[in-house]
């Protein structure tokens, strides 16, 4: 097989790390990595297979030579480099919000949609991480009857804000423990013993940001475009992996015992659902691990053909590098 060269834009932060784990636990057909940062992380060393690599500063023309650049950065970051990777030949995977809703750029979730990347432009974006815990907990459902309408609830860790998050919550809880005061750097408000129901910025009508990326994705993902989703978004104290409560509303109805036998035989989920034993998704349980957990699986009884099931993932990996790197499996399988 061929070997491929590879650049993690962003490699230094908590998502670029763990693409280089990723890549080497899934035994991704590297041939040259090349790492890249911010000029204040240039020169830093990191390990890959063995070997100790460099960090690079990110410029325009850094990217010569590389077949395809994972992207870890932010929007912005994102928007700048973009022209520049393609334009050297490489196929960019991004993680950020930037080009997920540009009709020319594929949103893929590989248990989902795999076909969408082949079609790609030089961009492929990575769909937000509570979106693909969700969408792959439901998938199984869908394929059944297409779903008409999802309320959800998320339960989102830490260190979806990166590793000043996780930091944050560590240092809040060892100045509760000591009697000290606390501080909010991170987060808008304390997030020790304490839940924070805003994530993204607050829109006209109520919604955060956050919470609109579970339908416009979805409905790009499921190539569902009159797809409703209801969405709250919730920031908890837990260091990894976001837990989702999830109502589903199909057009045809759906017998627990199928719902539960199309999750359990559905790529990505393991079936967690023996309430009897105490076996059900926790956070606890879903970090590190690339499956999405599904469990308390249940008839909604509020509308017809509903189904409630309770959902968790690692969202440093399923919901944002090892997505990728399937993704790129996707491109050299072709």
């Amino acid at each position: 097989m061929k070997n491929y060269n590879i650049g993690i834009l962003g490699a230094t932060g908590v998502v670029g790390r763990e693409m280089m784990k990723i890549l080497s636990e899934r035994g991704f057909p590297t041939g040259e990595i090349r790492l890249f940062a911010s000029e204040k992380s240039a020169g830093k060393k990191l390990s890959f297979g063995g070997e100790t690599i460099a960090v690079e500063a990110a410029t325009k023309n850094c990217f010569s030579g590389l077949d395809i650049v994972f992207g870890a950065v932010s929007s912005d970051m994102a928007k700048t480099f973009a022209p520049h990777i393609t334009t050297s030949g490489a196929v960019f995977i991004d993680n950020s919000s930037a080009f997920r809703q540009n009709p020319d750029v594929p949103l893929v979730v590989p248990e989902i949609n795999p076909s969408d990347a082949l079609s790609h432009n030089g961009i492929i974006a990575n769909p937000n991480c509570s979106t693909i815990i969700t969408l792959v907990a439901v998938n199984a459902l869908c394929r059944i009857s297409p779903i008409k309408y999802i309320i959800a609830s998320t339960y989102q860790a830490v260190s979806g804000a990166g590793a000043g998050g996780i930091t944050e919550l560590y240092d809040q809880q060892r100045s509760l423990l000591s009697g000290d005061p606390t501080f909010c750097r991170v987060f808008p408000h304390r997030i020790a013993e304490n839940l924070i129901p805003q994530i993204g910025t607050f829109l006209p009508d109520g919604y955060t940001t956050e919470e609109m990326k579970m339908q416009n994705e979805g409905r790009k993902i499921l190539h569902l475009p009159d797809l409703r989703v209801t969405c709250t978004c919730v920031r908890v104290p837990v260091v990894r992996s976001h837990s989702i409560s999830v109502s589903v509303f199909t057009e045809d109805e759906i017998s627990i015992e199928e719902a539960k036998n199309a999750i359990s035989d559905s790529a990505g989920c393991v079936l967690a659902d023996d309430t009897t034993n105490g076996i059900y998704p926790m956070p606890i349980d879903s970090s590190d691990k690339d499956s999405v957990l599904v469990g308390r699986v249940r008839r909604d009884d509020t509308f017809p053909c509903g189904i409630s099931l309770f959902c968790c993932g690692d969202q440093i990996r399923k919901g944002a590098a090892t997505n990728a790197v399937q993704i790129a499996e996707l491109l050299v399988q072709q």
